[in-house]
């Protein structure tokens, strides 16, 4: 195991590829990464506001996927991953699902949305909701980018504080969906 110190300090940079070798190499756990992952988000998000709630039950999910890598091997490469999944995607666990919007702020999904049951099938942990732009901005024309009444407003992780998050046109440099596809 390496120390919460330098695994912060790892983390930051390390792709799903890493955490993977790492983890097969028993250097790490998938509760370890839960673990630093939620106290980034304690130390950061106050300021930032990109996370609207945690899953309260991660670090039993992370215990469970370990004990199963240990008994069975892996499902895949996001066996035992902590995943943030947007606001606006069903969970059925104890995670609202409300589009940023505080009408929503009490709703429990009734089921899974298809990815996220892909998710959990692939043993993925689907560690809390990002912020978003409130009704992924399908009500105004007005609203700023990554603004929402239950999140408030979403900064830019990578400025110095004051920049808006860059909204859609960020998404046009993410993966085509064929490549996530071949990780489900």
């Amino acid at each position: 195991m390496v120390n919460k110190q330098n695994l912060n300090e790892w983390i930051i940079e390390a792709d799903i590829s890493r955490m993977q070798a790492a983890m097969v190499a028993g250097h790490i756990r998938s509760e370890d990464l839960v673990e630093v992952y939620l106290e980034r988000i304690c130390r950061y998000d106050d300021k930032l506001k990109s996370i609207i709630e945690v899953n309260p039950e991660a670090i039993e999910i992370a215990k469970s996927l370990d004990q199963e890598r240990q008994k069975r091997g892996t499902r895949g490469p996001l066996h035992g991953i902590p995943i943030i999944l947007k606001d606006n995607i069903d969970t059925h666990d104890k995670m609202h699902t409300s589009a940023g919007a505080l009408a929503l702020q009490d709703n429990l999904a009734a089921q899974d949305a298809w990815v996220a049951s892909k998710l959990r099938a692939a043993g993925a942990i689907l560690l809390g909701k990002a912020n978003m732009s409130e009704w992924a901005n399908f009500m105004s024309n007005s609203m700023w980018a990554g603004y929402s009444t239950r999140g408030g407003l979403c900064l830019n992780p990578y400025g110095p504080g004051d920049f808006l998050w860059e909204g859609r046109a960020r998404v046009r440099r993410l993966p085509s969906l064929p490549t996530w596809r071949r990780l489900l």
